[in-house]
């Protein structure tokens, strides 16, 4: 499997969605409603999400076919193409759709090989709003705007990041918890907040703000972000030697065989070098 040539074609996707998002910026966009699971955001879809999801489709469904990959993409029903072939595409068209139709920078294009046993190979994240590229290789390191990344931490701060504001979040306390041990053992000024992101981007931007930590608690409602929303990420965190786990810090189940929802272990990334 040539990683660097699929890591190539999915750059080309992922730049190719992050022009029509761009087009679409100042658009007053019509919200349709799709099948998810129980939060909002992920029941909401947009001509947007369709149209980059299509885009993407234009530059990897050949891949597919030359290579033998699987593929799960978020606004395509899942075919479990993944549980049969040895590698498949992880595609977020869109993540963050609700930052977009707020015209709230926190949006992005996600793209991921991943293996059949759940190892993350490739993790391409493009964020429109800055035109910020994103990208990993398993074994080849990560790099911004195709130079290689070295994470530096300058905040004498903590910063959490979440879709929802704290106050909105379900066992706040606990988290608020967490995030005081954090600033205690590091033994930092403060903590800030940022909300508004979706976890694509609030993933990416524990990289960009260190020290920082973006996580979910375990929860029995459906939703709570998909595959497609850790997949790539991982893949880049795991060649920062950043953590990158479910809550109990354990690895991210990428193909998960009862269905893409991620809830039951929840997530946790940080980033709390100094």
């Amino acid at each position: 499997m040539d990683l660097q040539y699929l890591a190539t074609i999915a750059i080309e996707a992922a730049l190719s969605a992050g022009e029509v998002i761009q087009k679409h910026l100042n658009d007053d966009i019509i919200v349709e409603q799709k099948e998810g699971g129980n939060t909002y955001a992920s029941q909401v879809v947009t001509k947007v999400d369709r149209e980059c999801e299509t885009i993407i489709l234009s530059h990897l469904k050949p891949t597919c076919k030359a290579f033998d990959i699987g593929l799960l993409s978020e606004e395509t029903e899942d075919d479990g193409s993944r549980f049969k072939k040895d590698f498949f595409w992880c595609i977020d068209p869109l993540d963050g759709t609700l930052a977009f139709i707020n015209k709230h920078p926190g949006f992005s294009v996600s793209i991921a090989l991943i293996a059949k046993d759940g190892t993350p190979l490739i993790g391409i994240v493009f964020d429109p709003s800055t035109e910020t590229l994103y990208h990993a290789i398993k074994g080849h390191g990560v790099y911004r705007n195709k130079m290689t990344w070295t994470i530096k931490n300058t905040n004498n701060y903590l910063t959490y990041f979440t879709d929802k504001t704290l106050k909105d979040t379900p066992k706040s306390a606990e988290i608020q918890n967490i995030l005081n041990t954090h600033k205690a053992d590091l033994e930092l000024k403060g903590i800030k907040e940022i909300s508004g992101k979706g976890a694509v981007m609030c993933a990416i931007s524990v990289l960009e703000n260190g020290p920082a930590c973006f996580l979910k608690f375990p929860k029995t409602e459906t939703g709570g972000g998909s595959i497609w929303d850790y997949a790539a990420t991982a893949c880049i965190y795991e060649e920062l030697n950043l953590t990158a786990t479910n809550f109990n810090g354990e690895p991210l189940n990428l193909n998960k065989t009862d269905g893409t929802f991620m809830n039951n272990k929840g997530v946790y990334y940080y980033n709390l070098m100094i």
